[in-house]
């Protein structure tokens, strides 16, 4: 990415919206549950918090990053709820005060920061830009619980370009978390933004693809809705297998969420 600051101002811009929506709600609100199994609203921004912290410290303090490496390793099947839950103790005020100043502080750090470096983070290395597209993508995936659990809809923006970003370029990953090989060759991708521009990835003459709204795309890759509930359509067994276990997130494989109609 050439100019690093038009993700670092939509990551700002993520945020903000997500701001706005949990501003308002009282405690009840608060302790909604959200889709996510045992993770309330607290728990969801707490979670968005405690990851804007690690973040940070990635930026800014790579010695004191290494130490949350050390306990993520020490404990990787809890290091992520258990970060969840200590903030989702907090009073909601201080909760909210903390990440606001927790994004706050990492954007300054990621606009301060050289073009080019590279930052420590759970697995490889990755950029600016990268860090604050991967920020963006869990900002808005867990602003969907949010949403979720109180009943709003919110209205897509391109923004979400950079969550398709991720989720195109993770094809590979998904098929390896499942260990399953990965295609030999590139996909046809062509999704439509919410401003109703064509997104396009891949060779135009590719004989498998995928097409639909990007806003499905994004739901199906950061695993808020199951496939069956949305409108992204494939074309290939290769393309038709990845429908199914596409993620954009880094670790195993997620468990989904069941179609609508078996839901609880």
């Amino acid at each position: 990415m050439s100019d690093p600051t038009r993700v670092f101002d939509d990551l700002r811009e993520e945020g903000e919206e997500l701001d706005r929506l949990v501003a308002e709600l009282g405690p009840e609100g608060w302790a909604l549950e959200t889709p996510a199994a045992r993770w309330t609203v607290a728990h969801q921004i707490a979670h968005l918090a405690w990851t804007d912290h690690s973040a940070l410290l990635a930026v800014t303090d790579q010695d004191a990053f290494r130490g949350l490496v050390e306990k993520a390793l020490a404990a990787p099947s809890t290091f992520v709820d258990d970060g969840a839950a200590e903030g989702a103790a907090k009073a909601p005020d201080r909760l909210l005060d903390d990440w606001r100043a927790g994004r706050a502080a990492l954007l300054d750090a990621l606009y301060a920061a050289p073009t080019g470096t590279r930052f420590p983070w759970y697995g490889p290395p990755m950029s600016g830009a990268s860090m604050a597209t991967g920020r963006l993508m869990e900002t808005w995936a867990h602003g969907q619980d949010v949403a979720d659990a109180v009943g709003v809809v919110r209205p897509p923006t391109d923004r979400l370009r950079h969550v398709v970003r991720i989720g195109v370029r993770a094809r590979d990953f998904a098929f390896g978390v499942h260990g399953l090989p990965a295609p030999g060759e590139e996909f046809r991708v062509e999704l439509h933004a919410p401003s109703g521009e064509l997104w396009s990835y891949g060779p135009d003459d590719a004989p498998q693809r995928v097409t639909g709204p990007a806003h499905d795309f994004c739901l199906l890759v950061t695993q808020r809705a199951h496939r069956a509930d949305l409108s992204v359509e494939a074309v290939g067994p290769d393309a038709d297998r990845w429908l199914d276990i596409a993620q954009a997130f880094a670790g195993p494989a997620g468990t989904g969420r069941p179609p609508k109609g078996a839901r609880p």
